[in-house]
């Protein structure tokens, strides 16, 4: 098994890659996501059609992932650095410290922990995590190595962040890593993040 992650601007992009991912064969309960939700584009306490297309845009439903087995439906959660999340499967479980669908406390080591956990580099997990953090979404899936290189391409395509540049636009910024203690990103700051990355000189 490898672990394939890949961040996405937008939301819908990064939906798409788990439909995606489900279409060459990867099980539902080896994909994660987690999204920025500092805007509450999604909002678990009303019944809505914009709610039940982003539960059904994610195509996981509910999930059965993160340590011990647990049940990690589609739902609002809160990750220390982070902030509000739109958050399903192994990956959000353990980055939210979750039992039975509830938050205990801070996370064992928050979003950048669980992400060197499943393989992923601690120099890539900061990037990633501040990727959320700064309005993006990310999906991790753990796939079967024959899936590698179909996972890669849906992953890591021309619709999701190339990860070096995103890191050298961070530090140009004087961005040194994830800080899991710093206040989260509000959508007002998000917008702006992504109007000052997309700017010409």
């Amino acid at each position: 098994m490898t672990t394939v992650t890949g961040l996405f601007d937008d939301y819908q992009d990064a939906s798409d890659a788990v439909s995606e991912l489900e279409a060459i064969g990867v099980p539902r309960d080896d994909i994660s996501i987690v999204a920025n939700n500092s805007d509450n584009w999604y909002r678990q306490d009303e019944t809505s059609e914009a709610g039940e297309d982003a539960a059904a845009g994610a195509g996981l439903g509910a999930l059965v992932g993160g340590a011990g087995g647990l049940l990690t439906g589609l739902g609002i959660m809160a990750i220390p650095g982070v902030g509000p999340v739109v958050a399903a499967g192994w990956l959000a479980a353990t980055a939210v410290g979750a039992v039975g669908g509830a938050v205990v406390g801070g996370a064992a080591g928050g979003i950048v922990g669980a992400l060197t956990e499943s393989g992923v580099s601690e120099r890539d997990a900061h990037v990633y995590a501040e990727g959320v953090r700064r309005g993006g979404s990310l999906v991790t899936a753990n796939v079967d190595d024959r899936l590698t290189g179909e996972a890669e391409r849906i992953l890591r395509g021309e619709r999701s962040v190339n990860l070096d540049e995103r890191r050298s636009a961070y530090e140009s910024g004087g961005w040194t890593g994830f800080d899991a203690t710093a206040e989260p990103y509000d959508d007002i700051e998000a917008e702006r993040d992504r109007v000052r990355r997309t700017t010409p000189l």
